[in-house]
Formats: C-alpha cells, structure tokens, sequence
C-alpha cells in the first residue's frame, strides 16, 4: 500500500460514513469523530495481510510529515491545549479529514479556520482528536487475522521540530500574529 491508496480507502471511508445517518447526526462530530477510522478498518481488514501491514507504514510517514510546529500550535488553540498524546490524537482527526484537508493544514496550518468541523469546535468548546485512527491498521490485522501487528512492520522517525515555533503557545498576540484566522476564531475562548 502507498500514500495514494492510503488516501482513497480513508476517501471511501469518509463516504461510508457520511452516508451513515448516525454518523450525519454527531452533535455533531463530538459524539463519533472515530467513525471514519473504524470504517477505514473495516476496509483496510478486506485487504491482502501484506497491505495491512504497509499501510501502518504509511500511517506512521504520515504522522511523521504532519509533525510541525506550526499544526501543533494550530492544534494547541483549537482544542485549548495540546499535549505529545494530544497532538497525536489531533493529527489522527486530521488524517481522517482526507488529503485535501490534511495537504491544506500542512501548508498552511491557519486554513484550518475555514474547515467546518474547526468552525464548530471554536462555537461548542469541542476538541478535535480521534485516537483510533492511529490504530487502523493494528485494528484491521488484528480484525483480519486474530493476531498484533508485528512490531517490526514499521519504524517511526520524527523530524525535529522547527526552532523559529520554540514559543510558548499561550503567547495569545505570537498566535495571533503567525495563526490570525485561527486566533480570531479561538482568541476568546
């Protein structure tokens, strides 16, 4: 499994779901931000063993490339606070967003102002995570085969983090000056 096909099964998740009335009526997204990742599973889980085990590579690059200052400061002001785990769990709802989103967030974390499901986090307090999309695919082995994922079937490595970001994030006009549509949003809150 490559980036391409990672992306086309957490597509065809994300319509599964979306054509879910119960995934529709989340109050919204607070009550099952998992639903996509469970989906994705579920999919992944009809899938060759060998792709299983490819795409939680491709799941951990991912994480690996979204690991950037300036997302975890976005991610910081949007769920009021974002610790190592935290920022984890934001970037597995990030992931599960679909490329589009996650490509525009990377290259510029502030857009994530306009997304919608950001608008009504800043307007009902909600935190964005979704913890079970970094197990997808230990889920959809385990699912398929009644075994763990090997642990040997991928690596993670971490980029380090951009020093012009060594900021503290509670630096309400900092956020401001480098996230502003994020900080209109959140600055209040």
């Amino acid at each position: 499994m490559d980036k391409q096909t990672f992306w086309q099964l957490i597509e065809t998740a994300r319509a599964d779901t979306a054509a879910d009335p119960v995934a529709e009526g989340e109050a919204d997204q607070d009550a099952d931000q998992d639903a996509v990742a469970r989906r994705a599973a579920e999919l992944l889980a009809a899938r060759p063993e060998a792709e299983m085990l490819a795409a939680q590579q491709v799941l951990w690059d991912l994480l690996a490339e979204s690991y950037r200052s300036p997302l975890w400061a976005a991610a910081y002001m949007i769920n009021g606070g974002c610790s190592d785990d935290g920022f984890d769990y934001f970037r597995g709802w990030l992931l599960t967003q679909g490329r589009a989103v996650f490509d525009a967030a990377l290259a510029d974390p502030d857009s994530l102002a306009e997304h919608p499901a950001v608008r009504g986090a800043a307007a009902e307090g909600l935190a964005l995570e979704d913890e079970e999309a970094l197990s997808i695919a230990w889920t959809a082995y385990e699912s398929a085969t009644g075994r763990e994922l090997p642990s040997d079937s991928f690596t993670i490595s971490y980029p380090p983090l951009d020093p012009a970001w060594d900021f503290d994030f509670d630096d309400e006009a900092e956020l401001a000056t480098r996230l502003p549509r994020l900080s209109a949003l959140f600055g209040d809150v």
